[in-house]
C-alpha cells in the first residue's frame, strides 16, 4: 500500500487532465491517506469510466495490487488499455510489464518491448532500464549489448541503482562498450551508495584485485561488509577468504569458517568446498571427515571441480569405507569432465589400484550422476 499512496502523491502533483474533476480527484485521494482504499476506488471509479486517464490509471494499480478490490490481472489490463489510449506514460509502462511477465495476457516480449519503448521515449527510467534487460537478454529484439548499454546509461543518469550498477559492469567486463574499469568504479560506487549490494561486493572485487585502484585490502573488506550486512552470499564468503588468507586483517580461522558457514548455507558453492577443506584438514577446528564430505559433496554436486577432486582424494584415503576407491574414481572422473588439472593423474593412481569391475561400476555411476545433472549421485 505504501507504493500506491507514493504513487498518489505523486499524481496529486501532476497536471490533472482535461476531464479531471479536481474535487472529486482530492476527495479520493483523501480516503486513500486514511487508508480506507474502498471508498477511494468508489469515487475514483465514475472518473475512469467518464476518460480520466489518471483515475484510470490508478484504477490499474488498485486492480494490479489488489488495493480496495481483489487483485484482478484482467481488470487491471482492461483500465491499462484505456489510460494507453491516451498515451498515459505509467499506463504504457505498466502494460509493458504485464506483458514481459504474462499477467492478465500470454506473455509476449515483443509487445513488452514495445510498450516499454514508447514510455522511455518520454523518459520514464524504470522503462528505459528494461529495455537495456531486453537488450541484453535478447527478448523481444536481437540481443544488442550496444543497445544494453545505451539503455542502461540514460537510466542510470536519472539515478536507477540497478541501471547503475549494470552500466557498471558493462564496463567491468567490456560488453557493449571497451572495457574501462574506472567507468566501472565510479557507476558501482553511485549504485553502492544506494545501497547495492552487488555494487558494494563489486567495488570490494576491484580494490581487492587493484582494478582501477591501487589495491587496498582495507577497502575490500570496507565493502564487502557493506554487502554482507544485506545478506550478499558473495561478500560473505569473499570476506571469509579475507581473514582465512590474512588480507588487510589478521588471520583469523574462527572467523573464516563463520563467514564461509553464512554463504555455504545460502547454496555458495566455493565456500562449502572452503569448509570441507577446513574439516578435512583440522584448520582451527578438529579434523571432522564426516563433516567434510557434506560440505564437499554440497560443492561437488553443483559443479565444483576442486570439491570434487578433493572429495576423491579423501575417498581415495579413507580406506575404511567401503568402496572408497569407486567412489574416488567416481568423483576424480567428473573432476577431470570439469577441468581439473590434478583429476587425471589420480586417475592413473586408481586404474592401477582397481579390479576393471570396479572401474566400469565407478564409470557407470559417474555416468548416472552426470546425467542426472548431479541430482542422483551416491552418498
Amino acid at each position: 500500500m505504501k507504493k500506491l499512496f507514493l504513487l498518489l502523491r505523486r499524481l496529486l502533483w501532476s497536471p490533472p487532465t482535461a476531464q479531471t474533476n479536481e474535487a472529486e480527484f482530492q476527495r479520493g485521494y483523501e480516503a486513500a491517506k486514511a487508508g480506507d482504499y474502498k471508498t477511494a476506488f468508489t469515487i475514483w471509479q465514475p472518473l475512469a469510466e467518464q476518460g480520466d486517464a489518471q483515475a484510470q490509471y490508478i484504477l490499474t494499480r488498485m486492480y494490479y495490487e489488489g488495493h480496495g478490490v481483489p487483485q484482478d490481472y484482467g481488470e487491471a489490463l482492461k483500465w491499462c488499455r484505456k489510460a494507453t489510449t491516451q498515451g498515459y506514460a505509467d499506463a504504457q509502462y505498466i502494460l509493458g510489464m504485464m506483458y514481459e511477465k504474462g499477467q492478465g495476457v500470454p506473455q509476449n516480449y515483443g509487445e513488452a518491448f514495445k510498450w516499454y519503448s514508447k514510455t522511455a521515449a518520454q523518459g520514464d527510467a524504470k522503462a528505459q532500464f528494461n529495455l537495456g534487460l531486453m537488450y541484453g537478454l535478447g527478448q523481444g529484439v536481437s540481443q544488442n549489448d550496444s543497445e544494453a548499454v545505451k539503455w542502461y546509461r540514460k537510466a542510470a543518469i536519472q539515478g536507477v541503482a540497478d541501471a547503475q550498477f549494470n552500466l557498471g559492469y558493462m564496463y567491468h567486463k567490456g560488453q557493449g562498450v571497451s572495457q574501462n574499469y574506472g567507468e566501472a568504479l565510479k557507476w558501482y560506487r553511485k549504485a553502492a551508495k544506494q545501497e547495492h549490494a552487488d555494487a558494494q561486493h563489486n567495488l570490494g572485487r576491484m580494490y581487492e584485485n587493484g582494478h582501477g585502484v591501487t589495491q587496498n585490502y582495507g577497502e575490500a573488506i570496507k565493502w564487502y561488509s557493506k554487502a554482507t550486512t544485506q545478506g550478499y552470499a558473495l561478500a560473505q564468503y569473499n570476506l571469509g577468504l579475507m581473514y582465512y588468507n590474512g588480507h588487510g586483517v589478521e588471520v583469523d580461522l574462527n572467523k573464516a569458517r563463520e563467514w564461509f558457514e553464512k554463504a555455504a548455507k545460502q547454496g555458495i558453492a566455493k565456500a562449502q568446498s572452503s569448509l570441507g577443506v577446513i574439516c578435512h584438514q583440522g584448520q582451527g577446528v578438529e579434523a571432522d571427515l564426516n563433516k567434510a564430505r557434506e560440505w564437499y559433496r554440497q560443492a561437488a554436486t553443483q559443479g565444483d571441480t576442486g570439491a570434487q577432486y578433493n572429495l576423491a582424494v579423501m575417498y581415495h584415503q579413507w580406506q575404511e569405507l567401503p568402496k572408497h576407491n569407486i567412489y574416488a574414481y567416481m568423483w576424480v572422473s567428473l573432476a577431470k569432465v570439469d577441468g581439473h588439472e590434478n583429476a587425471q593423474k589420480l586417475i592413473e593412481i586408481l586404474t592401477e589400484l582397481m579390479p576393471s569391475e570396479e572401474i566400469a561400476e565407478a564409470q557407470a555411476l559417474a555416468k548416472k550422476c552426470l546425467d542426472s545433472n548431479y541430482q542422483d549421485c551416491p552418498e
